[in-house]
């Protein structure tokens, strides 16, 4: 099947489906400046000796403090970024009344810049941040000026991202949200993500039997065969194509 053939089938879909969920991972946002992570060149190659799930993972968020918002700074942090067409595509989709909601394993918070209202966050957001002693909340734009161990300045306790760390369990009403719209819909898309990441990438399994699986991924997936369409393509151009 050519790419236009899929897109057009994409395109029937979308007419009829009554319910849709797009669940997505981090090959979203490479086309705005922000890596995917899991590439050959990204989470397996950090430095100092350390894989980035050390750096990025509770225990060394507690114990080193410094070295951990260094990395989380350099590494994590996209202030400048922006939506791109995949993005401003689902947001559209969103204003037909179809999709339900996006499921996304992103933290960089482009889906609600685009547009978004209705958009689960398994990982949690680079744009929440709270003190760890007192709870009080804190934006990006708050911390981005403190120092690198940013301090909470109504008590002084250590601030923290509110983002799923290495060794922390997802947020348990998230989950449920996004298992509730994933049961319930009748067409699920699935755009930028190898689905190897667990638990998250598990819940595709909880779609039913009547609801159509559509996997837009430049390289394969382990559930590729499970799917009713498969799009090796740019996932932008083709959502935005679908959405025409």
């Amino acid at each position: 099947m050519s790419c236009q053939e899929s897109i057009a089938r994409l395109q029937q879909y979308i007419r009829e489906a009554e319910q849709i969920v797009f669940f997505g991972g981090a090959g979203v946002s490479t086309a705005s400046g922000i890596p995917d992570f899991r590439s050959a060149h990204g989470i397996y190659a950090g430095p100092h000796g350390k894989t980035y799930e050390d750096m990025l993972s509770h225990d060394y968020m507690l114990t080193h403090p410094e070295a951990f918002w260094d990395f989380y700074r350099n590494v994590m942090l996209y202030p400048d970024a922006k939506p791109n067409a995949a993005h401003t595509a689902l947001a559209a989709m969103e204003t037909t009344g179809k999709l339900s909601a996006v499921v996304t394993q992103n933290i960089d918070g482009l889906h609600q810049a685009a547009g978004s209202e209705k958009v689960l966050e398994l990982h949690g957001s680079v744009h929440r941040n709270h003190c760890m002693k007192c709870k009080a909340a804190f934006s990006l734009a708050d911390i981005l000026p403190m120092d690198t161990v940013p301090r909470c300045p109504h008590c002084g306790g250590v601030i923290r991202p509110d983002v799923v760390l290495y060794g922390e369990p997802l947020d348990d009403s998230v989950t449920d949200a996004a298992l509730a719209a994933i049961r319930t819909c009748d067409l699920l898309i699935v755009g930028g993500t190898s689905l190897v990441v667990y638990p998250a990438a598990g819940m595709i399994q909880y779609r039913r039997a009547r609801c159509n699986l559509v996997l837009i991924n430049r390289d394969e997936t382990p559930y590729d065969r499970q799917a009713e369409l498969v799009i090796h393509e740019d996932i932008g151009t083709v959502l935005t194509e679908a959405m025409k």
